[in-house]
């Protein structure tokens, strides 16, 4: 792995926070714990690397694009690690450290340019762009490096400094991937820190942070977006999401299970834009029901380490209780466990995959975001009543349909209220698109040019033509 050059750091000493292995539930590291006190002193210095950060596109480039190749170096010493404290498979840890550089180098050669302004004047008008300043991005544990990348690499690519905290759940793989990064830029240009509340909440408050770049749950978005508002620092918000799979009368049931299922439990459900309930058509839902409670059943679910395990355990003890919690609700109300519905036994954080059938359509494991192992498969009479059951909520961060029939399949696609509606598959992003939730599910645009121009701010120049 790259070794970065010394750096000045603002934990050498003081707390630290233990990190926990969710595969045990027992500690196996720790991190610095942090407090708000450092933040004065971090912002201090991310506003003065920005001074020179920001005036060279070309530098930027090259800095980045080298930053990206030693992330990817680095896989070995990332990809444990990562899968060490959140959970999932090592192969999905090492596919995550792959799109985290992929990122960086997507946001490192995308070029803002400089726009001209035609309006029939005999002026010449050119809009050019510019960075905000510092900025704060806020990481769940669910995807740490990732989503990390998503806000920092086009946050950097613009000419911006960032101050990253992770989740007090993943901090160690997000410290490791910075320090890979840091070894490739000016000092301070990227700074970690990390511990407990009220740490976020204060990095989202502080006046000298211009923009604030946050993904998790809706009400934490809307107390980031409180914190943020009284410096009018701009704000990118990417909240929580309840995405409805909507399956047609004309769906091979077989063809399209396998994809349908991983779909909803990729990363033991971890998702925002997983698929969490699911609507049939009624003369279709016992086959439908069969099909995902067969895959549930012959998922590997073990330690992510295990080069066996499909599936493994959820990221930590309060998301545990949280599924257990509303999987035991549904089952008191009448749901039917086709597989899972369980706990497993043993350490850790592991609970079964689980297919509901019978399902209350407003029981919260429907209406809420589970965020885990769990599924709830509903048959519907009419397409009317599914779309209206599928749109019925305040969540609209991504949602699917699926069928043979591909045009009508669009058509329907079309009447779903989200950010990002797939056919036949779901929650597959390029880098080059925009990531947008409706409604309550985001503020703001990440990805693609929109996520460069999200960290950038216009400035017009207005000249006379030559006479």
């Amino acid at each position: 792995m790259p070794t970065s050059r010394a750096r000045r750091t603002p934990e050498a000493h003081g707390p630290r926070l233990a990190v926990l292995d969710p595969a045990t539930g027992e500690p196996f590291d720790q991190a610095p714990d942090q407090r708000p006190d450092v933040l004065d002193t971090v912002v201090a210095r991310a506003h003065a690397a920005w001074r020179g950060w920001r005036t060279e596109r070309a530098a930027r480039t090259t800095a980045l694009l080298a930053a990206a190749d030693a992330v990817e170096a680095a896989g070995n010493d990332l990809a444990p690690l990562l899968t060490r404290e959140q959970g999932k498979p090592l192969a999905e840890s090492y596919a995550e450290v792959a799109r985290t550089a992929a990122r960086m180098r997507y946001f490192a050669e995308l070029d803002p340019g400089v726009q001209p302004i035609a309006d029939g004047r005999p002026v010449r008008s050119e809009i050019r762009w510019r960075p905000l300043g510092p900025v704060a991005a806020i990481v769940p544990w669910n995807f740490p490096l990732q989503l990390a990348s998503a806000k920092f690499a086009p946050a950097l690519a613009a000419g911006n400094t960032v101050v990253l905290k992770p989740s007090p759940f993943t901090p160690l793989a997000t410290r490791l991937l910075a320090s890979v990064v840091s070894a490739a830029l000016p000092e301070d240009v990227l700074t970690v820190v990390t511990g407990r509340e009220p740490l976020g909440a204060r990095l989202a408050a502080h006046p000298g942070i211009r923009h604030v770049t946050f993904t998790g749950s809706i009400p934490t978005g809307r107390a980031v977006a409180r914190s943020a508002a009284d410096s009018l620092a701009r704000t990118t918000l990417e909240l929580g999401g309840n995405d409805a799979a909507v399956l047609l009368e004309d769906v091979d049931v077989e063809r399209i299970a396998d994809r349908l299922f991983w779909a909803a439990f990729r990363n033991c459900g971890q998702v925002c834009m997983a698929v969490k309930r699911v609507y049939v058509p009624a003369p279709l839902h016992s086959e439908v029901v069969e099909a995902l409670a067969q895959r549930a059943k012959s998922t590997v679910v073990g330690p992510g380490l295990d080069p066996a395990s499909q599936l493994g355990p959820l990221n930590n003890a309060p998301q545990l209780a949280r599924v257990e919690r509303c999987t035991a609700q549904a089952l008191a109300d009448g749901a039917r466990a086709a597989a899972g519905g369980h706990r497993q036994a043993g350490p850790g954080y592991f609970f079964a995959p689980t297919i509901l059938t019978d399902v209350p359509a407003d029981n919260p494991v429907v209406t809420e975001e589970q965020f885990g192992p769990v599924l709830p498969v509903l048959p519907y009479r009419s397409l009317d009543d599914a779309l209206e059951a599928a749109n019925g909520t305040g969540f609209g961060l991504g949602g699917s349909v699926w069928g043979t029939d591909l045009d009508r399949a669009e058509a329907v696609a079309d009447r779903l209220e989200c950010g990002t509606a797939w056919i036949n598959h779901h929650a597959e992003l390029s880098l080059a698109q925009p990531f947008a939730g409706s409604k309550q599910s985001g503020v703001g645009v990440a990805g693609g040019p929109w996520g460069l121009y999200g960290n950038l701010r216009p400035f017009v120049v207005h000249r006379p033509e030559e006479t």
